[in-house]
C-alpha cells in the first residue's frame, strides 16, 4: 500500500506530467484560458489516460510481448489512444455539447497528447504491474487537471492585472507556467 501512496503523490506532484516531465503542453497553453474549459480538458485526458492504461498494459503483455511485436508498442498505443479519443469526442458531442464547443480542436489533440502515450509507455518501462500501471495512469492524469486548472485561474486573473505589453499574451503564460514548474519542484522532498 505504501508503493501505491508513493507512485500517487510522485505522478501527481513530485512528477508532474506537465511541470517537469513537459510531456501535454499544448493542451497546457492552449485549453488554460478558461478554468470550466480546463477542467473539462483535464477529465477528458483524465478518462482517456486512465482506459489507456488499463487498455494497453494487457494488449502490451497478453499480445505484443508472446508474439515477439513488443517493438510496435508506440504504434499499438497511439491506435488504442486514438479510438478512445474519439470515443470522448463522441460522447461529449452527444452528452455535453457546450463544453464539446469550447474545447473545439484541442479535443482530437488529445490523440497527439504525448502526455497519454508517455504515461503508457512509462508504465511499460518503469516494469508497473497492471494496478500500479492503472493508479500511475489515474495520477498522473489528476496532476495534469491539477496544473491546467491552477494555470487557468492564474491566467483568468492575470486578464484583469495591468501589465506591460511585451509581456501581454503568450509570454505572460510561458512565465506563469515556469514559475508553476519550480513551485512543483518543491514537491521533490517529498
Amino acid at each position: 500500500m505504501g508503493e501505491l501512496f508513493g507512485i500517487m503523490i510522485s505522478s501527481m506532484l513530485v512528477s508532474n506530467v506537465v511541470l517537469s516531465q513537459f510531456l501535454g503542453i499544448c493542451p497546457f497553453l492552449g485549453v488554460s484560458k478558461k478554468v470550466g474549459t480546463a477542467v473539462g480538458m483535464g477529465a477528458a485526458v483524465t478518462f482517456v489516460i486512465a482506459i489507456a492504461c488499463a487498455i494497453t498494459y494487457p494488449i502490451y503483455y497478453a499480445i505484443l510481448v508472446p508474439l515477439g511485436l513488443d517493438y510496435l508498442q508506440t504504434i499499438a498505443f497511439i491506435l488504442i489512444i486514438a479510438a478512445l479519443v474519439q470515443f470522448v469526442e463522441m460522447a461529449l458531442k452527444k452528452y455535453m455539447p457546450a463544453l464539446h464547443a469550447s474545447l473545439g480542436v484541442y479535443l482530437p489533440l488529445i490523440t497527439t497528447n504525448c502526455a497519454v502515450l508517455g504515461v503508457a509507455i512509462n508504465n511499460i518501462t518503469d516494469g508497473y504491474n497492471f494496478v500500479k500501471s492503472l493508479v500511475c495512469g489515474i495520477f498522473t492524469a489528476i496532476g495534469f487537471l491539477i496544473a491546467i486548472t491552477i494555470l487557468a485561474g492564474i491566467r483568468e486573473r492575470i486578464e484583469h492585472n495591468n501589465i506591460p505589453e511585451s509581456f501581454k499574451g503568450t509570454p505572460i503564460v510561458l512565465i506563469t507556467a515556469s514559475l508553476m514548474a519550480i513551485a512543483f519542484c518543491g514537491f521533490a522532498g517529498l
